[in-house]
C-alpha cells in the first residue's frame, strides 16, 4: 500500500513539475491567444458588455482616488461577508448574468470572467472577485491604457480554490461606434482544459 502511495505521489509530483515548468514559460500562450481571438473578442462588442461599461464609466468618471479606495474597502468587506449592497449590485446586474452564462457554457475552460471600467473598477463578474479595484494590476494596466488591440496573458498559477492550473487573459473593451477603449475584460483559463 505504501509503495502505491509513493508511486502515485511521484507521478503527481512529475505532473506538477511539468505544469510548473510550463507555467513559468506559459507554453499555453498560443492556445490562450487563439481562444481570446476566436471566442472571447466577439463578446466584447456585444451590447450587454458595451452598454454596461459605458453606463458605469458615466457613473464613475468623477470618482477620486479616495472614493475608489473607500469602494474597494467596502467591496472587500462585503466579499468576505458573503455579500452586501455593492457586491450585490454588481453580481446581480445583466452583465454579470451574461458573463456567468459564458463561463457556464465553456465546459470548465473559463474559471472566472470579469469586466472593468475606465478606472479599473468591476462592472460585472461571473464570480465575486477579492477586490473591486483592478486598476492597479497588470490585467487593467496592460490593456485599457495601452489601446484597442491590447492583450495581456499572465503567468500560469495553481489556483488553490479550484485545484487547477490557470492563466488569465485580459483585453481591452472598445466602443464599436468610436473605436475607443472604454474598459477591459479578464478571463481565467483552466489550462488543463486546453
Amino acid at each position: 500500500m505504501l509503495g502505491r502511495i509513493l508511486r502515485v505521489t511521484s507521478a503527481g509530483l512529475l505532473l506538477f513539475g511539468a505544469l510548473t515548468t510550463a507555467a513559468a514559460a506559459n507554453d499555453f500562450a498560443p492556445q490562450i491567444t487563439k481562444l481570446m481571438n476566436e471566442q472571447i473578442k466577439p463578446w466584447l462588442s456585444d451590447p450587454a458588455v458595451v452598454d454596461a461599461v459605458k453606463a458605469q464609466n458615466a457613473k464613475t468618471s468623477g470618482l477620486s482616488d479616495a472614493d475608489i479606495d473607500k469602494l474597494d474597502k467596502q467591496w472587500r468587506a462585503e466579499a468576505k461577508a458573503g455579500g452586501g449592497p455593492l457586491v450585490n449590485e454588481v453580481m446581480g446586474n445583466a452583465l454579470s448574468a451574461f458573463l456567468k452564462g459564458k463561463k457556464d457554457g465553456s465546459g470548465g475552460v473559463y474559471s472566472e470572467i470579469f469586466v472593468m471600467d475606465a478606472k479599473g473598477l468591476n462592472v460585472g463578474a461571473s464570480d465575486v472577485t477579492s477586490d473591486y479595484m483592478q486598476g492597479d494590476e497588470g490585467k487593467w494596466q496592460k490593456t485599457y491604457p495601452v489601446g484597442p488591440d491590447a492583450m495581456f496573458i499572465d503567468d500560469v498559477e495553481f489556483d488553490e480554490s479550484s485545484k487547477t492550473f490557470q492563466s488569465q487573459v485580459s483585453g481591452t473593451v472598445v466602443d464599436p461606434a468610436t473605436g475607443q477603449p472604454i474598459g477591459a475584460i479578464t478571463v481565467g483559463i483552466n489550462v488543463e482544459k486546453l
